[in-house]
């Protein structure tokens, strides 16, 4: 996983070089995130609690490679939240999605692609989650995007594939039980790029 990581992060570099010399071009992003991870498995009371959706933010950049078709890569730095009936679950990651796009009509187009995602830092509440099982992991982005000239904005619908969960002692130090949290996104994404 973390060679397939490394292998978008050289492609993304090579599509920003060359965009710049050929037709396309590269920019910044940044926009808001309305995200929802998984379930979270409290073992003190052994149940399960769904997460409440809560607001987050990106900010990146991107390369975009040809007009009607277009390949998009991106490197964006992710700051989600999810609420819990105990607490909330705040992560940051990287994210690298590799997007293929087809303009649909005018400014409108659609696109989708693998988004692979480095995990920085995640906490529940006042404890920081040390053990997240796999820092890297492999979800879809699939979306809309309107672009006029350099201005563009993109809404996008975002899933993590792989099963990954971030695991730590409950907040009772001296209760040893196992809590777990499914760290996967599920998220809305809408996304202001500008062109340079």
């Amino acid at each position: 996983m973390k060679k397939l990581v490394i292998s978008a992060f050289i492609l993304i570099v090579f599509c920003l070089t060359t965009s710049a010399q050929n037709e396309g071009h590269f920019g910044i992003k940044a926009g808001l995130n309305y995200n929802a991870n998984g379930d979270y498995f409290n073992a003190i009371e052994e149940n399960v609690q769904n997460p409440d959706r809560n607001l987050g933010y990106h900010i990146g950049v991107f390369g975009k490679i040809g007009d009607d078709i277009y390949i998009r890569p991106e490197l964006v730095y992710t700051a989600t939240k999810s609420d819990y009936d105990s607490n909330e679950f705040s992560m940051k990651k990287i994210d690298i999605p590799l997007l293929l796009g087809v303009k649909i009509i005018g400014p409108v187009s659609v696109f989708a692609g693998p988004s692979f995602q480095y995990i920085i830092d995640g906490e529940f509440g006042d404890i920081e989650v040390e053990n997240i099982e796999n820092d890297f992991s492999v979800g879809l982005n699939f979306g809309v995007a309107l672009n006029f000239n350099k201005i563009g904005i993109d809404l996008r619908y975002e899933r993590g594939f792989s099963d990954n969960e971030a695991t730590f002692i409950g907040n009772n130090i001296s209760n040893t039980a196992v809590n777990r949290i499914d760290t996967r996104p599920d998220q809305l994404i809408l996304s202001l790029s500008i062109a340079l």
